[in-house]
């Protein structure tokens, strides 16, 4: 049945009794899919049913449907005649695992990053009713998206700004770790409360069968309603209310008649309303079922038992383990070590430092901008907190690290693991713009290890010389180097010559560019005899200037290498150094030039598509030093 879906318009004429035999092909095709290229198992398997009484119910793409994240978008990409390309999903060329505007004109907002939906959406509605429109807008946001500052904002003004909008609160108890916070609490409140479950099924049922006068009977029991709610959550429910949304539910997520009718009922309403839909992340796969964290995003799996099936055996470990580690290692010997995350505690490593010291590992679910200024307090009574969030996360909270941190010279240390491409997660996850967003404030020492024996001797520099600093590292496996038994205290800004050669070419890496660094080296000592000295920077701020300076006078050229944007990174710093010494030396820098990164099947296919593989590294130096 569902290839013969091309467009949410053949929904609309499927009979209702086979609407879940839509969600079940549906669940069958993601798992397809997903299981072969990996991506976002659980939340999409959570909202098949929503999806489908979503596009039964509106009419996209003229109705706006403003997904908040978004990486729980595949059965709408599949309803809305992305179907036959969705084989392709997140892979280089193919269909992106996030709603993308340039993809399909049912995306109504492009995003990636919890918290924005509402605040779209709100300004979508506005706009509607600014030129004179009559479609409808709904916000389907995620009960962890609503501990985010930029939720709470929009929150405060939906009422100020329009007197239609929908809101569909996808209560799953989950973002990637479970909810934390009083938000949360309060949700949960609510669902437990299986008397107000039971009344509010009982009303509703009651409505059905009286469809002339449902609607003013909704309204004329109001009141009752809100006193009910008042007794039996303790006013858990009017937490909407309190922002004079409209409160309707819990509703069965996985029950698409029953939402049908909520949606129904919601287009009529006279103010903005919020529909709070119970699912269940992982619906339908239980492997997903049971470790929803796991399965939030994952790579490819076997359906039947949940394992990896593209595992490289003895790999080193990822990057966050080696990181969370150490933190451990480091948090033994200093109580005053704590860690923070935003929710993401197995993806930054912060998993290990929970389990040995729980009592020392904080998290603030998504609300990145609160985990610095709140580490900012921690710093402030002398403790030593590791901030652990992902590069392009970081980007929500660049205020609060100057203002709160750098300007107040605290002891805070930034882990900034996924700096670097993200590749099949694209250009909202994509860690490239960190340096440049950071390395311009004052106090702030940033940094990248080559391997996870100097990311522990950085670590350990931080936090024995105190002040702000920045550790940058990428995502996937580490180098597999191991720790020495006690980690070097750095000196600030040195880096670490690795070879030395004849002087004409000096090569400038940036932590994990450095085998692509070596190619070159070894290539172009095989190609023209050349013998050029190899630099592991280490620091990006402060750099080594006197050895840059040194080398400068000798050189007839400097390359420079970073996964970064070349836009105010780590070239654009030698740069920098080498005018205010008023040295005039060639300098060829390789990085990623000024535009989005797409998402790709892996980190090779982009390098190669964008010229940052080994390849086209050499031909480009060749070409340079063959002009001089």
């Amino acid at each position: 049945m569902l290839d013969a879906i091309q467009s949410p318009a053949d929904l609309k004429h499927v009979p209702a009794e086979k609407l879940p035999e839509i969600a079940r092909e549906l669940r069958e095709r993601i798992i397809a899919v997903t299981s072969e290229n990996g991506g976002h198992v659980a939340p999409n398997l959570g909202v098949v049913e929503l999806s489908v009484a979503l596009h039964r119910v509106f009419d996209v793409p003229k109705d706006k449907i403003v997904f908040d994240v978004s990486h729980q978008c595949y059965a709408h990409k599949i309803l809305t005649g992305r179907g036959a390309r969705f084989g392709t999903l997140r892979q280089t060329d193919g269909i992106s695992g996030f709603c993308n505007r340039k993809e399909s004109e049912a995306d109504a907002f492009g995003s990636g990053h919890a918290g924005t939906a509402l605040s779209a959406a709100l300004g979508i509605a506005a706009a509607r009713d600014r030129l004179g429109g009559d479609e409808h807008v709904v916000a389907v946001v995620g009960d962890a998206a609503v501990t985010n500052g930029s939720t709470l904002e929009a929150l405060n003004n939906i009422a100020a700004h329009t007197h239609r909008l929908i809101v569909i609160l996808n209560d799953n108890e989950w973002s990637i770790d479970r909810n934390v916070g009083a938000v949360a609490d309060c949700l949960n409140r609510i669902i437990t409360t299986s008397f107000y479950n039971d009344a509010t099924r009982g009303l509703k049922r009651l409505v059905s069968k009286i469809p002339w006068c449902g609607e003013h009977l909704i309204h004329a029991g109001s009141a009752w309603k809100q006193e009910k709610k008042q007794v039996l959550t303790s006013g858990a429910s009017s937490l909407f209310e309190k922002f004079k949304l409209r409160y309707v539910g819990p509703i069965d997520g996985h029950n698409i008649s029953q939402l049908i009718d909520f949606l129904e009922f919601a287009k009529k309403s006279r103010q903005p309303i919020l529909l709070h839909v119970r699912t269940t992340k992982g619906k339908g796969l239980p492997v997903a079922e049971a470790h929803p964290d796991r399965f939030h995003g994952c790579a490819p799996y076997n359906p039947e038992t949940g394992t990896p099936t593209k595992i490289v055996h003895g790999a080193p470990a990822p990057w966050q383990d080696a990181f969370g580690k150490t933190l451990v290692r480091f948090a033994r010997d200093d109580e005053k070590i704590v860690g923070i995350t935003a929710a993401m505690s197995a993806g930054t490593g912060l998993c290990f430092l929970k389990k040995e010291f729980p009592e020392r590992y904080f998290d603030v679910g998504i609300a990145e901008g609160h985990a610095v200024i709140f580490a900012a307090g921690l710093a402030a009574r002398g403790l030593k907190p590791c901030v652990a969030i992902y590069s392009s996360f970081i980007q929500r909270a660049v205020d609060m690290v100057m203002h709160d941190v750098c300007l107040q010279n605290l002891d805070v240390l930034f882990c900034l693991d996924r700096a670097g491409l993200s590749p099949q997660d694209g250009a909202t996850h994509h860690g490239i713009f960190d340096i440049a967003m950071l390395r311009c404030l004052p106090n702030l020492t940033v940094m990248q290890p080559k391997d996870e024996d100097e990311l522990a001797d950085m670590m350990h520099t931080a936090f024995v010389r105190g002040g702000p600093h920045v550790i940058r590292y990428p995502r996937g496996s580490a180098p597999g180097v191991k720790e020495k038994e006690y980690p070097a205290l750095l000196e600030i800004g040195k880096a670490e010559v690795l070879a030395e050669g004849d002087g004409e070419v000096c090569i400038w890496s940036l932590g994990s560019m450095l085998p692509v660094a070596e190619t070159l080296c070894k290539q172009l000592a095989a190609d023209t005899g050349t013998r050029a000295t190899l630099v592991n920077a280490r620091f990006v701020k402060p750099l080594d200037e006197d050895l840059l300076a040194g080398q400068a006078k000798r050189a007839k050229l400097f390359v420079t290498l970073e996964d970064h944007a070349l836009a105010g990174g780590f070239g654009s710093a030698v740069l920098e150094a080498l005018a205010a010494k008023k040295l005039c030396v060639p300098v060829e820098r390789f990085g990623w030039d000024d535009r989005f990164v797409p998402h790709g099947t892996s980190v090779g296919d982009l390098r190669s598509r964008f010229g940052l593989d080994t390849e086209s590294v050499i031909k480009k130096v060749r070409e340079r030093l063959a002009g001089l």
